[in-house]
């Protein structure tokens, strides 16, 4: 996982490239296990099911919710690794997709409101969101699965920018 900030001038006012930082491991296993967790149960039910109503032969359906675990697995290791953010001096970067590529930039001095998030699952594995709300709704932004104490820091800063960003308006 890659940290820091950048996004300031260079020399000669180029900018530089900014560094950005990855959501954890520990979100990726989260919507593994929920992918294995709903769909396996559901395998074995149809499975069952249709052995005993319709007959061996259309238990075999009950491999397609497999058959989804199976397709869905590297995929949510894609779309992890396709989430990253960067903060920068102006705003915040927030990149994620895998086929279609989505890149939203969150003025600071536009936020008005910043919440960190845990629900059940997420705080039984130790993670939160950090959920950003503007001035326009359209540029609302989310960050799932963050350490709590990543998210908590975060939220802590770009409050704080917020406020003296907007302080001048």
């Amino acid at each position: 996982m890659e940290t820091g900030t950048a996004g300031t001038a260079g020399p000669a006012g180029a900018h530089t490239e900014p560094v950005w930082t990855g959501l954890p491991r520990g979100l990726l296993k989260v919507r593994r296990l929920l992918l294995v967790v709903w769909l396996v149960p559901l395998a074995v039910a149809v499975g069952v099911l249709l052995g005993l109503l319709a007959g061996p032969a259309w238990a075999a359906f009950a491999l397609l919710p497999l058959a989804v675990v199976a397709w869905g697995w590297p995929l949510l290791g894609r779309n992890w690794r396709s989430w990253r953010y960067a903060e920068r001096a102006d705003d915040l970067l927030i990149s994620r997709g895998v086929l279609w590529r989505e890149e939203t930039v969150v003025p600071y001095g536009r936020m008005q409101l910043v919440e960190v998030t845990s629900g059940p699952v997420e705080r039984r594995f130790g993670l939160a969101s950090v959920q950003l709300h503007t001035a326009a709704a359209a540029t609302d932004a989310r960050l799932p699965g963050l350490l709590p104490e990543e998210a908590e820091r975060l939220r802590d800063r770009l409050t704080e920018l917020g406020e003296a960003r907007s302080a001048g308006l």
